[in-house]
């Protein structure tokens, strides 16, 4: 996948979280930006092997995900907590799964899309 497009991926998902924080309270951006986050975890395995296939780039950010917060029932150094957070929060494991399933699907779409004329590989 080119490069440019997953820049502007992750662009666009770091803008919509905190787009969330600004215009809701409560759980909506919490939870959002649990999802955002293996979105931005999604672009970046995208970033790093631009031909990872979706489920695998979905896997890695989930399994990623589940293990930075599964990460937090121990101890996280201070300069590491605003990126990686403090608290375990089992909820937030079922967000990210909504993440990466999100990126899985819109990565999959953009693989099916074809410019016009051309045929669609076999």
């Amino acid at each position: 996948m080119p490069r440019l497009p997953v820049l502007v991926a992750a662009a666009l998902t770091v803008a919509a979280g905190l787009g969330a924080r600004l215009l809701w309270d409560g759980p909506v951006p919490k939870y959002a930006g649990d999802a955002l986050y293996t979105v931005l975890i999604y672009t970046l395995v995208l970033l790093a092997r631009p031909s990872v296939r979706p489920r695998v780039a979905a896997l890695l950010a989930a399994g990623l995900s589940w293990a930075i917060e599964f990460a937090q029932l121990g101890d996280i150094p201070a300069v590491l907590r605003p990126v990686l957070g403090s608290t375990f929060n089992a909820p937030d494991l079922l967000w990210y799964a909504v993440g990466a399933a999100a990126a899985w699907a819109a990565h999959t779409l953009w693989l099916r899309r074809r410019p016009p004329g051309r045929p669609r590989p076999g």
